[in-house]
Protein backbone atom coordinates (compact mmCIF):
# COMPACT_ATOMS: atom_id res chain seq x y z
CA UNK A 1 0.00 0.00 0.00
CA UNK A 2 1.03 3.45 -0.51
CA UNK A 3 3.26 4.89 2.43
CA UNK A 4 4.08 8.20 1.20
CA UNK A 5 2.73 11.15 3.38
CA UNK A 6 -0.70 12.48 3.35
CA UNK A 7 -0.69 16.41 4.15
CA UNK A 8 -2.82 19.56 2.70
CA UNK A 9 -3.73 20.17 -0.48
CA UNK A 10 -4.63 23.05 -2.89
CA UNK A 11 -7.90 23.62 -4.60
CA UNK A 12 -8.37 25.83 -7.90
CA UNK A 13 -11.32 27.26 -8.86
CA UNK A 14 -11.92 24.69 -11.59
CA UNK A 15 -11.82 22.19 -8.96
CA UNK A 16 -15.24 20.95 -7.84
CA UNK A 17 -16.84 21.51 -4.60
CA UNK A 18 -15.16 18.32 -2.39
CA UNK A 19 -11.78 17.88 -4.67
CA UNK A 20 -9.61 15.12 -3.69
CA UNK A 21 -6.42 14.49 -4.61
CA UNK A 22 -6.43 11.63 -7.43
CA UNK A 23 -3.17 9.90 -5.04
CA UNK A 24 -5.55 10.46 -1.92
CA UNK A 25 -8.57 8.32 -3.94
CA UNK A 26 -6.16 5.79 -4.64
CA UNK A 27 -5.19 5.11 -0.88
CA UNK A 28 -8.77 5.40 -0.15
CA UNK A 29 -9.56 2.49 -2.68
CA UNK A 30 -6.65 0.09 -1.38
CA UNK A 31 -7.67 1.32 2.63
CA UNK A 32 -11.11 -0.46 1.67
CA UNK A 33 -9.19 -3.45 0.74
CA UNK A 34 -9.04 -3.85 4.60
CA UNK A 35 -12.63 -4.76 5.07
CA UNK A 36 -14.61 -6.76 4.18
CA UNK A 37 -17.77 -4.96 2.66
CA UNK A 38 -19.02 -4.81 -0.78
CA UNK A 39 -18.97 -1.20 -1.72
CA UNK A 40 -21.46 -0.22 -4.42
CA UNK A 41 -19.94 3.69 -4.60
CA UNK A 42 -17.97 5.88 -3.04
CA UNK A 43 -18.61 9.69 -3.23
CA UNK A 44 -16.80 12.48 -1.23
CA UNK A 45 -19.29 14.69 1.33
CA UNK A 46 -16.84 16.57 2.96
CA UNK A 47 -13.48 17.78 2.93
CA UNK A 48 -10.56 19.54 5.01
CA UNK A 49 -7.66 20.44 2.40
CA UNK A 50 -6.12 22.64 4.62
CA UNK A 51 -5.69 19.91 6.93
CA UNK A 52 -5.55 16.65 4.85
CA UNK A 53 -8.61 15.48 5.72
CA UNK A 54 -11.79 13.85 3.83
CA UNK A 55 -15.19 11.69 4.87
CA UNK A 56 -16.21 9.60 1.86
CA UNK A 57 -20.39 8.18 2.02
CA UNK A 58 -20.12 4.50 1.23
CA UNK A 59 -23.24 2.37 -0.44
CA UNK A 60 -22.65 -1.46 0.55
CA UNK A 61 -24.51 -4.27 0.18
CA UNK A 62 -24.58 -4.05 4.27
CA UNK A 63 -25.84 -0.60 4.30
CA UNK A 64 -24.52 2.86 3.74
CA UNK A 65 -20.92 3.68 5.46
CA UNK A 66 -18.65 6.63 6.17
CA UNK A 67 -14.77 6.56 5.41
CA UNK A 68 -12.88 8.62 6.71
CA UNK A 69 -9.31 9.97 6.44
CA UNK A 70 -8.20 11.85 9.97
CA UNK A 71 -6.37 14.88 9.77
CA UNK A 72 -4.32 15.01 13.12
CA UNK A 73 -1.67 12.78 14.23
CA UNK A 74 -2.39 8.87 14.17
CA UNK A 75 -1.47 9.03 18.40
CA UNK A 76 -3.95 11.98 18.67
CA UNK A 77 -6.33 9.87 16.49
CA UNK A 78 -6.09 6.80 18.69
CA UNK A 79 -7.68 8.74 21.29
CA UNK A 80 -11.43 9.91 19.40
CA UNK A 81 -11.44 6.34 17.88
CA UNK A 82 -10.70 4.47 21.62
CA UNK A 83 -13.40 6.96 22.82
CA UNK A 84 -15.94 6.07 20.16
CA UNK A 85 -15.33 2.99 20.81
CA UNK A 86 -15.90 3.11 24.06
CA UNK A 87 -19.15 5.21 24.13
CA UNK A 88 -20.74 2.92 21.25
CA UNK A 89 -19.66 -0.44 22.94
CA UNK A 90 -19.35 0.57 26.72
CA UNK A 91 -21.66 2.93 27.44
CA UNK A 92 -24.52 1.89 24.52
CA UNK A 93 -24.74 6.21 23.01
CA UNK A 94 -26.07 7.09 20.23
CA UNK A 95 -22.81 7.95 18.42
CA UNK A 96 -22.16 5.70 14.95
CA UNK A 97 -20.65 2.20 15.70
CA UNK A 98 -16.85 1.46 14.37
CA UNK A 99 -16.58 -1.35 11.39
CA UNK A 100 -13.51 -3.19 11.95
CA UNK A 101 -10.97 -4.48 9.40
CA UNK A 102 -10.83 -7.91 8.43
CA UNK A 103 -8.08 -8.70 10.66
CA UNK A 104 -10.23 -7.22 13.73
CA UNK A 105 -8.70 -3.66 13.94
CA UNK A 106 -10.50 -0.01 14.30
CA UNK A 107 -8.24 1.81 11.83
CA UNK A 108 -6.01 1.44 8.93
CA UNK A 109 -2.81 3.39 9.31
CA UNK A 110 -1.24 4.66 5.73
CA UNK A 111 -0.11 7.88 4.37
CA UNK A 112 1.15 8.97 8.13
CA UNK A 113 -2.98 9.02 9.04
CA UNK A 114 -5.57 7.11 10.28
CA UNK A 115 -8.54 5.71 8.24
CA UNK A 116 -11.55 4.29 9.47
CA UNK A 117 -14.93 3.24 8.38
CA UNK A 118 -18.63 3.86 10.80
CA UNK A 119 -22.10 3.07 10.03
CA UNK A 120 -23.81 5.83 8.19
CA UNK A 121 -26.59 6.86 10.52
CA UNK A 122 -30.27 7.40 8.30
CA UNK A 123 -32.06 9.41 8.58
CA UNK A 124 -31.07 12.37 10.50
CA UNK A 125 -32.01 15.52 10.49
CA UNK A 126 -30.90 19.09 12.12
CA UNK A 127 -33.33 20.36 15.04
CA UNK A 128 -35.51 23.08 14.14
CA UNK A 129 -33.62 26.65 14.65
CA UNK A 130 -35.87 27.58 17.53
CA UNK A 131 -35.43 27.59 21.28
CA UNK A 132 -36.85 23.74 21.20
CA UNK A 133 -34.28 22.60 18.98
CA UNK A 134 -31.47 24.54 21.01
CA UNK A 135 -32.84 22.57 24.46
CA UNK A 136 -32.77 18.94 22.58
CA UNK A 137 -29.39 20.11 21.70
CA UNK A 138 -28.72 21.09 25.28
CA UNK A 139 -30.36 17.54 26.91
CA UNK A 140 -28.53 15.47 24.05
CA UNK A 141 -24.71 17.40 24.95
CA UNK A 142 -25.51 16.38 28.98
CA UNK A 143 -26.28 13.32 27.74
CA UNK A 144 -23.20 13.04 25.36
CA UNK A 145 -21.40 14.32 28.35
CA UNK A 146 -22.54 11.98 31.21
CA UNK A 147 -21.96 8.52 29.52
CA UNK A 148 -18.93 9.70 28.66
CA UNK A 149 -17.15 9.54 31.60
CA UNK A 150 -14.62 6.86 33.05
CA UNK A 151 -13.09 6.53 29.27
CA UNK A 152 -9.36 5.71 29.71
CA UNK A 153 -7.29 6.05 26.38
CA UNK A 154 -5.62 3.48 24.89
CA UNK A 155 -1.98 3.05 26.31
CA UNK A 156 -0.80 4.02 22.68
CA UNK A 157 -3.04 6.88 22.56
CA UNK A 158 -1.64 10.62 23.43
CA UNK A 159 -3.95 11.93 26.16
CA UNK A 160 -5.79 15.26 24.35
CA UNK A 161 -7.04 17.11 27.67
CA UNK A 162 -7.85 20.69 27.99
CA UNK A 163 -8.68 20.69 32.01
CA UNK A 164 -5.87 22.42 33.19
CA UNK A 165 -4.97 24.76 30.11
CA UNK A 166 -7.99 27.26 30.33
CA UNK A 167 -5.88 29.75 32.50
CA UNK A 168 -3.28 29.68 29.45
CA UNK A 169 -5.49 30.19 26.89
CA UNK A 170 -7.42 33.09 28.83
CA UNK A 171 -4.08 34.13 28.86
CA UNK A 172 -3.24 33.41 25.62
CA UNK A 173 -6.66 35.40 24.71
CA UNK A 174 -5.30 38.68 26.55
CA UNK A 175 -1.92 38.30 24.67
CA UNK A 176 -3.51 38.48 21.24
CA UNK A 177 -5.95 40.95 21.61
CA UNK A 178 -2.57 43.18 21.88
CA UNK A 179 -1.41 41.43 18.68
CA UNK A 180 -4.87 42.54 17.16
CA UNK A 181 -3.61 46.10 18.45
CA UNK A 182 -0.83 45.92 16.67
CA UNK A 183 -1.89 44.66 13.52
CA UNK A 184 -4.00 47.30 13.10
CA UNK A 185 -1.98 50.65 13.75
CA UNK A 186 0.58 48.62 11.30
CA UNK A 187 -2.24 48.50 8.53
CA UNK A 188 -4.06 51.70 9.81
CA UNK A 189 -5.38 52.77 5.88
CA UNK A 190 -7.50 49.53 5.76
CA UNK A 191 -10.97 50.15 6.38
CA UNK A 192 -11.82 48.19 9.34
CA UNK A 193 -8.81 49.05 11.53
CA UNK A 194 -10.24 52.19 13.17
CA UNK A 195 -12.88 49.84 13.91
CA UNK A 196 -10.99 47.69 15.25
CA UNK A 197 -8.83 50.11 17.62
CA UNK A 198 -11.80 51.74 18.56
CA UNK A 199 -12.98 48.13 20.12
CA UNK A 200 -9.99 46.13 21.04
CA UNK A 201 -9.16 47.70 24.59
CA UNK A 202 -12.60 47.30 25.91
CA UNK A 203 -12.58 43.61 24.99
CA UNK A 204 -8.92 42.92 26.04
CA UNK A 205 -10.72 44.21 29.44
CA UNK A 206 -13.51 42.03 29.40
CA UNK A 207 -10.92 38.99 29.08
CA UNK A 208 -7.96 40.47 31.76
CA UNK A 209 -11.75 40.57 34.43
CA UNK A 210 -12.40 36.55 32.94
CA UNK A 211 -9.07 35.55 33.91
CA UNK A 212 -8.84 37.50 37.30
CA UNK A 213 -12.33 35.90 38.10
CA UNK A 214 -11.09 32.48 37.00
CA UNK A 215 -7.56 32.60 39.62
CA UNK A 216 -10.64 33.39 41.94
CA UNK A 217 -13.15 30.48 41.54
CA UNK A 218 -13.73 27.29 42.08
CA UNK A 219 -11.85 26.10 38.51
CA UNK A 220 -8.45 24.52 40.36
CA UNK A 221 -10.42 22.33 42.82
CA UNK A 222 -12.31 21.40 39.71
CA UNK A 223 -9.85 20.73 37.08
CA UNK A 224 -8.06 18.60 40.10
CA UNK A 225 -10.48 15.89 40.16
CA UNK A 226 -9.65 14.88 36.74
CA UNK A 227 -9.70 13.78 32.94
CA UNK A 228 -12.45 10.48 34.26
CA UNK A 229 -14.40 12.15 36.43
CA UNK A 230 -15.38 15.09 34.19
CA UNK A 231 -15.38 12.74 30.92
CA UNK A 232 -15.22 14.03 27.19
CA UNK A 233 -16.17 17.47 25.19
CA UNK A 234 -17.24 17.13 21.99
CA UNK A 235 -15.25 20.51 21.29
CA UNK A 236 -17.17 20.83 17.48
CA UNK A 237 -20.82 20.38 18.81
CA UNK A 238 -23.86 22.40 17.27
CA UNK A 239 -27.13 22.04 14.91
CA UNK A 240 -24.57 19.99 12.49
CA UNK A 241 -23.23 17.46 14.59
CA UNK A 242 -26.46 16.87 16.77
CA UNK A 243 -29.04 15.62 14.63
CA UNK A 244 -32.35 13.85 15.26
CA UNK A 245 -32.55 10.30 14.53
CA UNK A 246 -35.40 7.41 14.41
CA UNK A 247 -34.27 6.66 17.68
CA UNK A 248 -33.49 9.92 19.25
CA UNK A 249 -30.42 12.38 19.05
CA UNK A 250 -27.02 11.29 17.37
CA UNK A 251 -23.70 12.69 18.01
CA UNK A 252 -21.70 12.70 14.93
CA UNK A 253 -18.14 13.51 14.30
CA UNK A 254 -15.95 12.67 17.50
CA UNK A 255 -12.66 13.36 15.86
CA UNK A 256 -11.93 16.05 17.76
CA UNK A 257 -13.17 15.27 21.33
CA UNK A 258 -11.09 15.49 24.52
CA UNK A 259 -11.06 15.95 28.53
CA UNK A 260 -12.40 18.96 29.26
CA UNK A 261 -15.06 20.58 32.40
CA UNK A 262 -18.07 19.25 30.42
CA UNK A 263 -19.67 22.95 30.28
CA UNK A 264 -17.17 24.50 28.00
CA UNK A 265 -18.98 22.86 25.08
CA UNK A 266 -22.02 24.13 26.92
CA UNK A 267 -20.78 27.35 26.71
CA UNK A 268 -19.64 27.77 23.20
CA UNK A 269 -23.41 26.36 22.27
CA UNK A 270 -24.84 28.90 24.01
CA UNK A 271 -22.32 31.85 22.56
CA UNK A 272 -23.05 30.67 19.31
CA UNK A 273 -26.97 30.22 19.46
CA UNK A 274 -26.49 34.09 21.34
CA UNK A 275 -24.72 35.48 18.26
CA UNK A 276 -27.25 34.04 15.34
CA UNK A 277 -29.95 35.50 17.61
CA UNK A 278 -27.36 38.91 17.44
CA UNK A 279 -28.74 39.38 20.49
CA UNK A 280 -28.29 37.98 24.45
CA UNK A 281 -31.48 36.32 25.60
CA UNK A 282 -32.33 35.29 29.11
CA UNK A 283 -35.07 32.64 28.38
CA UNK A 284 -33.04 30.92 25.87
CA UNK A 285 -29.94 30.60 28.19
CA UNK A 286 -31.92 29.35 31.18
CA UNK A 287 -33.82 26.88 29.13
CA UNK A 288 -31.20 25.80 27.61
CA UNK A 289 -28.67 25.29 30.93
CA UNK A 290 -32.12 24.03 32.22
CA UNK A 291 -32.28 21.24 29.61
CA UNK A 292 -28.46 20.10 29.92
CA UNK A 293 -28.87 20.24 33.76
CA UNK A 294 -31.58 17.49 33.38
CA UNK A 295 -29.18 15.62 31.73
CA UNK A 296 -25.74 15.94 33.55
CA UNK A 297 -26.29 18.22 36.63
CA UNK A 298 -24.36 20.88 37.16
CA UNK A 299 -22.75 22.00 40.37
CA UNK A 300 -22.88 25.43 41.73
CA UNK A 301 -19.29 25.38 41.47
CA UNK A 302 -19.28 24.30 37.72
CA UNK A 303 -22.20 27.12 37.11
CA UNK A 304 -19.66 29.99 38.05
CA UNK A 305 -17.25 28.80 35.95
CA UNK A 306 -20.15 28.92 33.09
CA UNK A 307 -20.62 32.21 33.95
CA UNK A 308 -16.73 33.06 33.73
CA UNK A 309 -16.66 31.86 30.57
CA UNK A 310 -19.59 33.66 29.05
CA UNK A 311 -18.29 36.27 29.98
CA UNK A 312 -15.27 36.41 28.09
CA UNK A 313 -14.92 38.07 24.67
CA UNK A 314 -15.27 34.79 22.82
CA UNK A 315 -16.79 36.28 19.61
CA UNK A 316 -14.52 38.72 19.08
CA UNK A 317 -11.46 36.99 19.39
CA UNK A 318 -13.30 33.66 17.06
CA UNK A 319 -14.08 36.12 14.82
CA UNK A 320 -10.89 38.42 14.72
CA UNK A 321 -7.75 36.37 15.04
CA UNK A 322 -7.83 35.61 11.75
CA UNK A 323 -6.29 39.14 11.40
CA UNK A 324 -3.10 37.49 12.46
CA UNK A 325 -2.67 35.64 9.00
CA UNK A 326 -3.94 38.04 6.03
CA UNK A 327 -4.42 41.75 7.57
CA UNK A 328 -4.29 43.10 4.07
CA UNK A 329 -7.26 40.35 2.94
CA UNK A 330 -9.34 40.40 6.49
CA UNK A 331 -9.64 44.53 7.37
CA UNK A 332 -11.97 44.96 4.87
CA UNK A 333 -15.19 46.71 4.87
CA UNK A 334 -17.00 43.10 5.42
CA UNK A 335 -15.11 42.76 8.91
CA UNK A 336 -16.00 46.53 9.92
CA UNK A 337 -19.37 45.47 9.53
CA UNK A 338 -18.74 42.32 11.85
CA UNK A 339 -16.94 43.97 14.31
CA UNK A 340 -20.12 46.53 14.83
CA UNK A 341 -22.62 43.52 14.62
CA UNK A 342 -20.29 41.77 17.51
CA UNK A 343 -20.12 45.17 19.52
CA UNK A 344 -23.94 45.71 19.15
CA UNK A 345 -24.30 42.02 20.60
CA UNK A 346 -22.13 42.31 22.87
CA UNK A 347 -24.25 45.44 24.58
CA UNK A 348 -27.00 42.63 24.93
CA UNK A 349 -24.89 40.15 27.34
CA UNK A 350 -24.07 42.22 30.21
CA UNK A 351 -27.76 42.58 31.17
CA UNK A 352 -28.54 38.97 30.26
CA UNK A 353 -25.75 37.79 32.54
CA UNK A 354 -26.28 39.94 35.50
CA UNK A 355 -30.03 38.68 35.49
CA UNK A 356 -29.14 34.49 35.20
CA UNK A 357 -25.43 35.33 37.49
CA UNK A 358 -27.63 34.25 40.84
CA UNK A 359 -30.00 31.55 39.34
CA UNK A 360 -28.41 28.69 41.38
CA UNK A 361 -28.50 30.68 44.70
CA UNK A 362 -32.05 30.42 43.82
CA UNK A 363 -31.85 27.22 43.15
CA UNK A 364 -33.50 27.77 39.88
CA UNK A 365 -32.46 24.78 38.19
CA UNK A 366 -33.42 21.99 40.85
Amino acid sequence: MEKSGIGPWVVSELDHEFYVPDYIEQIAQEVLQSYDLSVQSRQVVTTKPDKGGAIWKLETKSGPKSLKLLHRRPTRSLFSLGAQEYLVNVKKARVPAIIQTKDGQNYVEVGGKLWFVAEWIEPLAPVSKDLEGAKQLCYALGEFHHLSKGYVPPQQAEVASRLHKWPKSYKKMIEKMEWFRTIATAYQEMPASPHLLNTVDEFKEQAKRGFDRLNQSHYFELAAKGNEYWGLVHQDYGWSNGQMGAEGMWIIDLDGVAFDLPIRDLRKLISGTMADLYRWDAQWMREMIRSYHEANPISAELYEILMIDLSMPNEFYKNIKEVVYEPELFLNEETTQLIQTIVDTDQSKWPVLEEIQHDWEKGGYE
